[in-house]
């Protein structure tokens, strides 16, 4: 098994969307940008979720994303219309109102009723895909992993998932649910990112030191920053205060490990 047991178990119980760095190809001589951000288990309607929602907006000053995509727990405690309203549009306002559109997955922690919320894009689908350049996403529902949903990733993509990302060339994955930021080193050819900690945290709770780390952070909550120029990923963990926690360049494999 190429990743740790407790790291696997929850990504295949858990919401994660996938990057592809291959799909629409950019005009010669005009490489496509695609800025975004990544955060994951965020909707607790606590401070801190506010204040890190307040930095995002900070930091899109000089890298202006273009969209957020969520990895789960969207929404804890609740599915009324104040749940959403302190969980997300409250938080969120700024960028709402900038049109910064946000691209849902969901979480073990969510009602399946987060599909039919249209700010959340996703259009009444459990799991869905959406381009943008030349860049392809998957939003995955992998909480329930479905045959039905399994098809439909294997059609698409044209055990369970990485023996399908490998074998059709997916190069990034993020995922949530762990309460901490972590760096995966890359498993034939994939880069793991789990940011869990965009609302919720636990202090202590990354494995220091574990083989398979190439970097982390659980001193503070955190959120990612993601460019991808043709065939290069650049991407910045960012924690509450605007300290930069992990930062790197991937470049698209042309080989397998």
């Amino acid at each position: 098994m190429p990743i740790t047991r407790r790291r696997f178990v929850a990504f295949l119980t858990l919401a994660s969307t996938r990057a592809s760095l291959y799909g629409q190809q950019a005009p010669p001589g005009q490489p496509v940008s695609v800025r975004f951000a990544a955060i994951g288990d965020m909707g607790t309607g606590d401070t801190p979720q506010y204040e890190l929602a307040a930095m995002m907006v900070v930091f899109r000053r000089t890298f202006p994303f273009e969209f957020v995509i969520t990895l789960g727990d969207n929404i804890y405690g609740g599915n009324s219309a104040s749940d959403y309203r302190d969980k997300f549009e409250l938080p969120y306002k700024s960028l709402l109102e900038a049109d910064v559109r946000f691209y849902a997955s969901l979480g073990n922690h969510d009602s399946p009723n987060q599909r039919l919320y249209k700010p959340f894009n996703m259009d009444g689908r459990q799991y869905y895909t959406y381009t943008k350049g030349n860049v392809q996403f998957f939003a995955l529902d992998s909480t329930y992993m479905s045959p039905q949903q399994l098809a439909w990733l294997t059609k698409e993509l044209q055990s369970v998932l990485e023996p399908l990302f490998v074998k059709y060339g997916v190069q990034i994955v993020f995922a949530g649910h762990d309460h901490v930021y972590e760096r995966v080193k890359p498993q034939k050819g994939v880069s793991y990112f789990v940011e869990g900690a965009s609302g919720q945290l636990r202090k202590g709770d990354l494995r220091r030191g574990a083989a398979l780390t190439a970097a982390g952070y659980d001193g503070d909550l955190s959120f990612m920053l993601v460019e991808i120029t043709g065939d290069v990923l650049k991407f910045q963990t960012i924690s509450r205060t605007g300290r930069i926690v992990d930062s790197d360049i991937i470049l698209r494999p042309t080989t397998r490990e």
